[in-house]
């Protein structure tokens, strides 16, 4: 495989448009491979975008039709405009929505969409951080029917609780007041924290970019730090089991994984009644940065196994 930062050529060149009743969003995608292929969508969280999906992605665009997305704020994707009725009644405060309801919401409407396209099974899901948490509010409050579930080192049991969460949240116009070389120190040393591993320039330069490049960006950041504390997955945690009656669902985990504790995924297993867990060692939460072979091997295994089914 290429490696994330060597990976290239991947546009996200369709817009999916989607109004809630207080967002109008515009979510940029593409796909990949045979439209006969069986559907394979990637779903990444925060604060990275679909990039770290790539080289997946052109590898198994060979055997699936893969579809790649970036969430509302993230990547190429905008954040939700608020429409005109309600703009000055909500505060900027809830743009990306901290429980994720809103974007998940978005995730559901834009999978149906595709959707139109396929057989009855549906798409296998493959899930990171807080897109695992966006794909089971996909499914069990939004009707959203997969062929099978992988969630990889995913924000999905409460409570959430990193320190620097509350620090930002405490001082929020502090880091909000930060710029420059500053900021983007703030920034790496973050997405530092979450590979086990030393990154390599290019790597570190395409995962933090979006986030120093603008002052769009760097608000954005901050704000997502702020709102971490609050995801809340009180509607769907207590529904979990009914996850791995209705789909095949895997759990692989960073053995070493400083933002989410690896015991986590055993948890998962059991709340969800998934088929295994895989734990990956020598990998933090950035698993495909970590140990981008070894995933891949388990990704495609997993895969195969499923469409033999």
């Amino acid at each position: 495989m290429d490696s994330l930062s060597s990976s290239s050529g991947i546009e996200l060149d369709r817009t999916f448009h989607h109004t809630t009743e207080i967002f109008d969003y515009h979510i940029r995608w593409t796909s990949l491979g045979n439209t006969t292929s069986p559907p394979l969508i990637f779903v990444h969280g925060t604060p990275w975008s679909s990039r770290v999906w790539h080289v997946y992605a052109q590898s198994l665009a060979q055997y699936f039709h893969v579809y790649l997305f970036d969430n509302p704020g993230f990547g190429d994707s905008p954040l939700g405009e608020p429409l005109p009725e309600v703009k000055d009644t909500i505060s900027t405060s809830v743009a990306l929505d901290a429980d994720l309801a809103q974007q998940s919401e978005v995730f559901a409407a834009l999978y149906k969409f595709w959707a139109q396209d396929w057989a009855e099974s549906g798409a296998h899901v493959i899930a990171h951080d807080h897109g695992g948490l966006m794909s089971l509010r996909a499914h069990l409050l939004h009707g959203c029917e997969y062929a099978s579930l992988c969630l990889i080192d995913v924000v999905a049991l409460g409570p959430f609780g990193q320190p620097l969460f509350k620090l930002v949240a405490d001082n929020e116009g502090v880091f909000t007041a930060l710029t420059g070389p500053v900021f983007e120190g703030v920034v790496e040393a973050y997405i530092r924290d979450a590979a086990h591993g030393e990154l390599d320039k290019d790597t570190m330069e395409m995962l933090k970019r979006p986030w120093i490049e603008s002052d769009e960006g760097r608000r954005g950041f901050v704000r997502q730090m702020v709102q971490a504390n609050s995801r809340s997955t009180d509607e769907v945690e207590g529904r979990y089991h009914e996850v791995g009656q209705k789909m095949p669902v895997r759990v692989i985990w960073g053995k070493e994984d400083k933002w989410i504790p690896v015991e986590t995924a055993d948890k998962l297993k059991k709340k969800l009644n998934a088929k295994d867990v895989v734990v990956i060692e020598g990998a933090g939460h950035l698993v495909m940065c970590d140990q981008e072979g070894r995933l891949g091997i388990e990704l495609g295994w997993w895969l195969a196994n499923m469409e033999r089914k």
